[in-house]
């Protein structure tokens, strides 16, 4: 099968189906993740589908469905291991960081050397559990509403704290990131707690597995130029990765 006529197909199963992930794809089409995740880039561009979270939905699809942080931790869980823990290298000795919420970021907490002394301001009520039960390091809680699906604290409240910081280094989890909508999440409030995370640190880290890279969530809150480094897998498409670095990231693969 050419690969028009396997976009084609793919398009029409999509549409057929609601919703459809990338391995499904691969699996039916007999072909790699990475030349799924290629097909419906290639897709997304002329209209025919909409990239989510680790798949696609059709073009008309008004409604994006948000996995529970529950769901997204038992996803890609060996990568996102060893995201973290090339994370690692990112820590400020002594200095301050964001751990923003999400299931790569609560292992980079769980992860976190005892001997390295660091201030941690975070939203998120995992990532929280893991550093106060640990006490390697000072943590902050930040105020604000908690989401039940990301367990995040979000709002006015976690806003205007942020605005009050300056942090060396943040940690960001993504829904999404592409060259051309940038960093992307589902949820407005979660897109503007994100966003204040970004303005309050000196360098931003953005942790995400390769499934997240080409996909498009509705609320942007960053730019690419707003990223210094990108940590993400092995599977990250080579296409991918050069418009990454082309755009003046850089990216890190673990």
């Amino acid at each position: 099968m050419y690969a028009e006529e396997r976009q084609q197909a793919m398009a029409q199963l999509v549409a057929a189906s609601g919703r459809l992930s990338v391995v499904e794809l691969a699996e039916r089409y007999d072909v790699t993740t990475e030349t799924v995740r290629r097909d419906l880039s290639a897709l997304e561009r002329m209209g025919l589908v909409r990239r989510v979270h680790g798949g696609a939905v059709p073009a008309s699809s008004l409604a994006v469905i948000e996995s529970a942080l529950t769901e997204r931790d038992q996803a890609s869980t060996a990568e996102k291991e060893r995201i973290a823990q090339a994370a690692l290298e990112l820590l400020p000795a002594g200095g301050t960081v964001l751990l923003d919420a999400g299931s790569t970021t609560s292992r980079l907490a769980g992860l976190l050397p005892r001997e390295l002394r660091l201030t941690v301001y975070t939203h998120a009520v995992p990532v929280a559990a893991r550093l106060a039960s640990s006490g390697n390091a000072e943590l902050h809680l930040l105020p604000g509403r908690v989401r039940a699906t990301t367990q995040a604290a979000v709002g006015a409240d976690a806003v205007e704290s942020l605005g009050r910081l300056r942090a060396d280094v943040a940690f960001l989890g993504t829904n999404g990131l592409s060259v051309a909508h940038g960093l992307s999440t589902p949820d407005s409030d979660e897109a503007a707690t994100k966003r204040a995370m970004v303005r309050a640190a000196r360098q931003v880290v953005v942790l995400a597995d390769a499934s997240k890279i080409g996909a498009d969530a509705p609320v942007r809150f960053a730019d690419l130029a707003d990223v210094d480094v990108l940590v993400t897998d092995a599977t990250i498409d080579e296409l991918d990765r050069k418009e990454i670095e082309g755009a003046g990231v850089t990216v890190v693969v673990a």
